[in-house]
């Protein structure tokens, strides 16, 4: 059986998803080593069900929404069901683009750990792992149901930040790779998965109404996640949150540009497809013209 790369999305992020998915084809040595495949949120019918219902997230209970710009993060958990808990896998966001050969982990040695990522320091003075980037042991995650697991987030059996951090899981099935591997919004010569995780500043955005829900706790500061949690409750989920800015690092702006430039050039993504997008507001609206100004990558 092939490793295989998952990529999770909406509706919302798909472009990112399909540059995201030439990335790791067009960077690696031995493409037909792997398989990819993108998993969409609209796919599986338990996320509707769920429309407008309340669960668990940081302690405090929210209204879940498909129409959310990261509405797909719970099917980071489904990859091992869908190898038939065999095999290894490797689970990306679609917002991570490889810069490197992806079968480098695909091939590592995982010291007999169910899962490898990257730990987020001090991330709110508690232990969480950064599942944007897994590599998954299929037959070591027999207890992961995600469709079970979304319904106790409802049922209040579990809360979204515990599950996402990894912080359900035995510690000792969790291994550590290299940050390079999910690189939070760095691009250097040690670069291999570059992550645009900061969602404000992704490239193809810049410009657009913000469509997503932040986090609302702060640690240290009581008071702002008070006002964050106001906010939402008695203005709107996207109230106040203004529109998406230009990545302060240029050079992952014109690496994203010239991946969808060859993705346009090589028929994987279509001028009509962009059209549609920039007019659901999920590509900025200058995307077409910043593609003709964008310098074609090294080979």
């Amino acid at each position: 059986m092939k490793p295989c790369v998952f990529i999770h999305t909406n509706q919302r992020q798909l472009l990112g998803a399909l540059v995201a998915q030439y990335a790791l084809q067009r960077n690696s040595a031995h493409a037909d080593a792997f398989d990819v495949r993108i998993i969409h949120r609209e796919h599986y019918p338990f996320f509707e069900a769920r429309e407008g219902q309340r669960y668990l997230r940081d302690g405090s209970w929210r209204p879940w929404h498909n129409d959310d710009l990261q509405s797909f993060t719970p099917l980071r958990f489904m990859p091992p069901e869908l190898m038939g808990y065999a095999g290894r896998a490797l689970v990306i966001d679609p917002d991570i683009f490889a810069v490197g050969d992806v079968l480098e982990l695909l091939s590592r040695e995982m010291q007999g750990k169910a899962i490898l990522c990257r730990r987020r320091s001090g991330w709110k003075k508690k232990s969480c792992f950064a599942s944007s980037v897994m590599l998954l042991d299929c037959a070591r995650l027999r207890h992961w149901r995600c469709e079970a697991g979304f319904a106790e987030l409802f049922a209040g059996r579990r809360d979204y930040a515990d599950w996402i951090c990894l912080r359900l899981e035995s510690p000792d099935s969790i291994g550590a790779f290299e940050d390079e591997w999910n690189d939070f919004d760095r691009l250097t010569d040690r670069t291999r998965l570059l992550h645009n995780t900061r969602r404000w500043t992704q490239p193809w955005k810049t410009g657009l109404p913000v469509d997503f829900v932040p986090g609302e706790k702060f640690s240290g500061l009581p008071g702002v996640s008070w006002l964050m949690r106001k906010r939402r409750e008695w203005l709107g989920d996207y109230a106040l949150l203004g529109r998406y800015v230009r990545h302060p690092d240029r050079r992952q702006e014109r690496f994203f540009f010239g991946l969808l430039r060859e993705c346009v050039a090589r028929g994987l993504v279509s001028e009509q497809l962009l059209r549609d997008e920039m007019r659901r507001n999920h590509l900025r609206h200058d995307a077409i013209e910043l593609l003709e100004r964008t310098a074609p990558l090294p080979a």
